[in-house]
């Protein structure tokens, strides 16, 4: 038996375009999407067995299939998405019969400032709302897009792109067949009803989707999914060990004093964007900035053994000081014209143990993060760096666990710390 090729149909993205996954399906839903399935099952299907469908990428896909099992000419659909989210405008799927794939993409923002955006039917669509429909062989729709040339290079008939529902986050989909002639009115006001329901479910999708993307943004990855998952009251959580990361920039009141507030927002990003960049670079788990200091957390359960865990911490500290040096000899933009705040440096800690991972706070306002005296021991070390005249401190427990040679600096006593801990430097590299 021949072996089908990976990517039978090569598909490319622009530059700020992403792939995330890739559903490869050469055939529809096994059993519930058979051939002389009708239009009737298919909105029924929406309005029942899709209801609980969370995963957008199998809800498309799976109407794209059951569509064509209907007796619809779709040969290519595409649903698009707006997001709320710091560095992305939305997300899309992409289907199409010939190959049986479908992607799921990510945008980013600086797609809607290129040319191929703009002529683009879906420009008209997000932008102003306009149902776009073209007959790919109307040589006018192929001087106004670009892109309906290509498409009668596959042959491709007739083309639509629509919005989906209403709303703040400018919904599409696109349509569109091999069959001669384009869809007839009948299958168009089938495909119409089927849009309908699909945009209910989308608009579902899509408040789940922007739930996870400030949860994960604000609390991090790991404590946005427990409090999505139902962790939301208060002393909610359980023990954990971990590495604790806690670092601290230095000089940070004198900076303030002396710099201005809009330069001074641009430094922290700057310096957040290095240190909180390596530790999820290393795989840990950013919990919180706190003012000029950062918190965050490298579980041994999520790197499989205490010392991958250990490994992983020291490799970001390393990272972020190596970033940081970097920072200093070539300042990003918009610190190139500052003065006055060269060299930035930080004092990182490592420590080990056991802490509580969750819900603290008043039962109106709530903060998901790490509590315990671990946590207060890597606040201590970090503090210890300066003292020391070292960037980089690891406590025993984690040295421990460190394979590279390390300086032994001797125990010492940490206020607020019961029992003398002992420390060790590691340099840069």
């Amino acid at each position: 038996m021949a072996m089908r090729p990976l990517d039978p149909a090569p598909r490319t993205y622009a530059a700020s375009v992403y792939l995330l996954r890739r559903s490869d399906r050469s055939a529809p839903v096994a059993g519930e999407a058979a051939a002389g399935t009708t239009p009737d099952a298919v909105l029924d299907w929406l309005t029942t067995g899709a209801i609980g469908e969370t995963d957008t990428l199998a809800l498309f896909e799976g109407l794209a299939w059951r569509l064509v099992a209907a007796g619809l000419p779709l040969d290519r659909a595409s649903l698009h998405v707006g997001t709320l989210h710091p560095q992305m405008i939305g997300f899309a799927w992409n289907w199409a019969r010939a190959d049986g794939l479908c992607d799921e993409i990510r945008v980013d923002g600086a797609s809607l400032k290129t040319d191929a955006y703009r002529r683009n039917p879906l420009f008209r669509v997000i932008e102003h709302g306009e149902t776009v429909r073209v007959d790919t062989a109307d040589p006018a729709a192929r001087d106004r897009f670009p892109l309906v040339a290509d498409l009668a290079g596959q042959g491709i008939t007739d083309y639509v792109a629509m919005p989906l529902g209403g709303g703040a986050y400018h919904n599409a989909v696109t349509l569109a067949t091999r069959q001669p002639g384009g869809f007839g009115a009948d299958q168009y006001a089938v495909l119409e009803r089927v849009l309908a329901l699909l945009a209910l479910h989308v608009a579902r999708h899509i408040a789940l989707r922007i739930a996870t993307n400030v949860l994960d943004t604000y609390l991090g990855a790991a404590a946005g999914t427990r409090v999505l998952e139902g962790s939301i009251r208060r002393g909610a959580g359980e023990a954990i060990r971990a590495v604790i990361w806690a670092s601290d920039l230095r000089g940070f009141t004198d900076l303030t004093d002396r710099l201005a507030a809009a330069d001074m927002i641009v430094l922290l990003n700057a310096y957040f964007e290095r240190m909180a960049g390596a530790v999820l670079a290393e795989g840990g788990e950013v919990l919180k900035f706190i003012g000029d200091g950062l918190l965050a957390v490298f579980p041994f359960d999520r790197y499989g053994t205490e010392q991958a865990a250990a490994e992983a911490s020291l490799a970001a500290a390393r990272r972020a000081l190596a970033d940081l040096d970097e920072m200093n000899a070539k300042p990003p933009a918009g610190l190139a014209d500052v003065a006055g705040w060269q060299p930035l440096k930080t004092g990182i800690a490592l420590h080990a143990g056991e802490v509580f991972f969750g819900n603290v706070g008043a039962p109106e306002r709530l903060d998901f993060t790490v509590i315990g005296p671990a946590v207060n021991a890597a606040a201590r070390v970090e503090a210890m760096s300066k003292m020391l005249g070292r960037p980089l401190l690891l406590t025993g427990p984690v040295a421990s666990h460190i394979a590279a040679p390390l300086d032994d600096l001797g125990a010492h006593t940490l206020r607020g710390v019961a029992e003398p801990i002992r420390l060790f430097a590691a340099g840069e590299g």
